[in-house]
């Protein structure tokens, strides 16, 4: 290997080190002797390979001081092209230096970007290579592709990975704080599907799994046993395709930022609608469409398109009680209107026996509309999202546990969980983002009370109001 080609497997060896530390951090967990072993090997690599390049760097300059202490001996050939230390130099067949240039090395930064300034620098090269006779950067060759795309229209074939540096500064919004899958339980495996054993039964059941008996003294005690069930989430694969139009190719500080941005976004939104009415078919199973919902009854003669303080109560009184310490509020933003006019209405007796009504505000402050709402109802956080449905329909408003919500992900969460490649077509760059998540409730249906007939849930919504 030549010494600059040394220098880039240093570059290598230490991002292959940062990632397995990197890895173990993101799991908070201690190296396992796997990764131990590989951070050990690549240690004694690294300084094996700096000792290989003083050495060579040291015979090259000590070549230069012979060569310039005793001439060229030798017939005088063409111009001849050499590194030293960071200098480029050009010479003529007498040895007759003709340029000299300063040649910043590589950083490890650099190296990991594999060159690249930025991810609108690397595609507005690839969309200048996908022309018909345009020009190949350098850059574009030093990494095999892992995927190749033929594109018929403009007569070329060719993949180009993404700079793995790139990749992160895409993925990590993925899991913002507006995440719904962010609040869910989340877990990860290795493979498309995981199997969880589940225990359905509850705490005051009398009947199945295991129960807790009065025995009285020196009798046998009552003998009883697990009653597991199973629950298998598999992933699916959800993709966000950004075309980049040739406006954009010209400003790649422009591209850059609106790639980084709007993937998310558009990722971020597919997952939040998912976990709200997805089907279950092909994505996530969402909590409109489980049967552990329960959707309580409108009031008697309740207008349309409205919220009342009866239909909060309600809710709150269905939502199981041990889950309300972590419960949200998931609304539609129209719904904001009705909470700011909502009242608590009471009956007061006068001095003179006389007795009347009164309404109290429920989400606005003591100091009215001039100061913003607390932002809870109920004592609990109250999230706009529009992956509610509209006013009046059922789902306008959702009181949820979110850690009653499954979630998994494919190794090691959402942000590596992205496989970037670009392909091109009709002379267009095209950036695909893929993703694989599954998530469905941890519950199965709803629980019946101990006594009565009301059933509880992590999930709770109104009937439709039309």
């Amino acid at each position: 290997m030549t010494i600059q080609q040394m220098q880039d497997k240093l570059g290598e060896l230490n991002e292959s080190s940062v990632a397995i530390v990197q890895t173990s951090d993101d799991d908070s967990r201690a190296l396992n002797d796997d990764e131990l072993a590989l951070v050990a090997s690549n240690t004694k690599e690294f300084d094996d390979l700096k000792l290989d390049i003083e050495r060579r760097e040291s015979i090259e300059a000590q070549t230069a001081h012979l060569n310039a202490s005793k001439g060229r001996k030798t017939t005088p050939s063409g111009p001849t092209i050499t590194t030293d230390a960071g200098t480029l130099s050009v010479t003529d067949g007498g040895g007759e230096a003709r340029v000299q240039v300063q040649v910043q090395q590589a950083s490890m930064r650099d190296t990991a970007r594999w060159g690249w300034r930025s991810l609108g620098e690397q595609a507005k090269a690839i969309r200048e290579a996908s022309r018909p006779g345009g020009s190949v950067d350098i850059r574009l060759e030093q990494r095999d592709a892992p995927t190749t795309f033929g594109v018929s229209n403009v007569g070329a074939d060719g993949g180009f990975a993404i700079a793995p540096d790139f990749r992160n500064s895409i993925n990590q919004i993925i899991e913002a704080e507006d995440s719904l899958f962010a609040m869910a339980d989340v877990l990860t495996t290795t493979s498309n599907s995981i199997t969880i054993p589940m225990d359905d039964t509850t705490p005051w059941q009398t009947t199945g799994g295991i129960l807790a008996n009065w025995e009285g003294e020196a009798n046998q005690l009552t003998q009883t046993k697990p009653n597991l069930t199973q629950q298998t989430i598999r992933l699916n694969r959800l993709s966000c395709l950004v075309p980049v139009t040739e406006e954009l190719m010209e400003d790649s500080a422009a591209l850059s930022s609106w790639l980084s941005k709007k993937a998310p976004e558009k990722l971020q939104f597919a997952v939040n609608l998912a976990i709200i009415q997805g089907s279950g078919a092909g994505q996530p199973l969402g909590i409109l469409n489980s049967n552990c919902l329960v959707s309580v009854v409108k009031d008697t003669n309740q207008d349309a398109d409205t919220v009342t303080m009866p239909n909060i109560l309600g809710m709150h009184m269905r939502m199981y009680a041990p889950a309300r310490r972590d419960a949200v509020w998931f609304i539609n933003q129209d719904i904001e209107r009705q909470l700011n006019s909502m009242g608590f209405e009471w009956v007061h007796q006068s001095s003179d026996g006389t007795t009347g009504t009164a309404s109290t505000p429920v989400y606005l402050p003591p100091g009215g509309v001039s100061q913003a709402p607390f932002g809870t109802l109920m004592g609990r956080p109250i999230f706009p999202t529009q992956a509610c449905e509209t006013l009046g329909d059922q789902g306008d408003i959702i009181f949820a546990s979110m850690k009653q919500y499954l979630g998994v992900t494919k190794g090691g969460g959402v942000r590596q969980e992205v496989s970037v490649h670009l392909w091109f077509d009709y002379n267009m760059a095209a950036f695909r983002f893929d993703l694989r998540i599954g998530g469905q409730p941890w519950w199965g249906n709803t629980v019946a009370a101990r006594d009565g007939t009301t059933t509880y849930s992590p999930f709770v919504t109104l009937d439709a109001r039309g």
